[in-house]
């Protein structure tokens, strides 16, 4: 059985998100209200950025200061680097206070290494002092080479957090991707994120990831190191956390 303690910490890594192509106010609207967590507040919301204004107002008003993410380059990665610098300015504008970018993984696939950290240096420089959290769509990137690559490349370029997916191709994070990204994070030199998305759906494989961002990192993980990038996670995790209180 899982301590609560255990279950708790792993409540306050998620990035509740919420990226359904289809949604509307009144859909989000529901989630929102759906998202109730007496125990502990989770690291972020992660919304598209439409959305943000609407997620800040509900915050607000059940007075939960908690991050707005958003996500730009989303998901391909391969919009105009200027487009990119444009959605993040207006994201800031609208309150974001963390940036989810998809890396320009297809150019890194092609050798096009110039490419890649021109854009990592743009949308740094873009981002100013808020957070930012590229993603490498590890699940794209054929061999282990390749994501070591993206990871090493993601933190040279400034980026607070090395994300593994967008959710939105058919491989999300795994155990492999999850263990060279933390071994290249763990010798950085600096401090910087990981965070684990796409298809992080229970809680013995949150668990697992939070398990082995502490074995290679030697830190304790918290919302400044980790993050679990997750929309189903939170039903069962909290099912559990109730479980483990009443015995």
């Amino acid at each position: 059985m899982t301590s609560s303690l255990r279950l708790q910490q792993l409540l306050r890594l998620l990035d509740l998100t919420r990226l359904s192509d289809n949604d509307s106010d009144t859909d989000m609207a529901q989630w929102l209200t759906q998202v109730v967590m007496p125990e502990a507040s989770p690291a972020a919301f992660c919304v598209y950025p439409q959305f943000i204004s609407q997620t800040l107002a509900h915050l607000q008003q059940q007075q939960m200061s908690v991050p707005v993410a958003t996500v730009v380059n989303f998901p391909g990665g391969d919009l105009p680097v200027e487009q990119v610098v444009q959605q993040i300015k207006e994201a800031i504008a609208l309150g974001a206070t963390e940036i989810d970018a998809v890396l320009p993984y297809k150019a890194l696939l092609a050798g096009d290494y110039a490419a890649v950290k021109h854009f990592l240096s743009a949308v740094r420089l873009a981002c100013g002092t808020v957070c930012l959290k590229v993603i490498i769509e590890s699940g794209a990137l054929g061999t282990a080479q390749q994501i070591c690559k993206a990871t090493e490349l993601t933190i040279e370029g400034g980026a607070d957090f090395v994300k593994t997916s967008t959710g939105k191709v058919p491989v999300g994070v795994t155990l492999e991707a999850a263990r060279i990204i933390l071994t290249a994070i763990a010798s950085a030199g600096r401090p910087v994120g990981f965070k684990a998305s796409g298809g992080v759906r229970t809680v013995p494989q949150a668990l697992e990831l939070l398990q082995m961002y502490e074995d290679i990192t030697g830190q304790l993980a918290n919302p400044a190191g980790m993050r679990l990038g997750a929309s189903t996670l939170l039903t069962e995790l909290l099912a559990e956390l109730e479980t483990a209180k009443s015995l």
